[in-house]
């Protein structure tokens, strides 16, 4: 099924703490997807945060346009929904948005990965902002 815009059904299941691969447009370049960290808004957009130096940023600058897939892991029914939109590379936000995907995905009481995030929250950081074109789907 494929629409343009997530359902309240995409937004539950993206809101789990699962691996997306991001992809971006690269043109006569093969597309290389990366496992990222990322949140689904209640506005039906997906972001995610990088380094502004980061070779995805500089692409993203001349072709904004990315895709997002995102699967149940194994030993759960096949499920998974893809996004691919226009690219917004935001200054502001992105510290929020890592503290907050650092408590998603990271035990934060374990003492090494509080101070590896708190590590991180001392960096520079932009965010990403897929605005959808295209949501595909399956839950098998």
């Amino acid at each position: 099924m494929s629409t343009d815009a997530l359902t309240a059904q995409d937004l539950e299941f993206l809101r789990r703490p699962l691996h997306g691969f991001l992809t971006v447009a690269a043109g006569p370049v093969p597309p290389q997807p990366r496992p990222v960290w990322f949140e689904a808004t209640d506005d039906g957009t997906i972001q995610l945060f990088t380094a502004p130096d980061a070779l995805k940023v500089r692409r993203l600058r001349d072709d904004p346009r990315a895709s997002i897939v995102v699967a149940a892991p194994t030993g759960e029914r096949e499920h998974w929904v893809s996004v691919a939109g226009r690219v917004a590379v935001e200054t502001d936000g992105a510290s929020d948005l890592c503290a907050r995907l650092g408590a998603r995905y990271w035990d934060l009481d374990d003492p090494a990965r509080a101070e590896e995030l708190a590590g991180m929250l001392d960096e520079e950081w932009v965010r990403l902002v897929i605005h959808p074109d295209a949501v595909r789907r399956f839950a098998g």
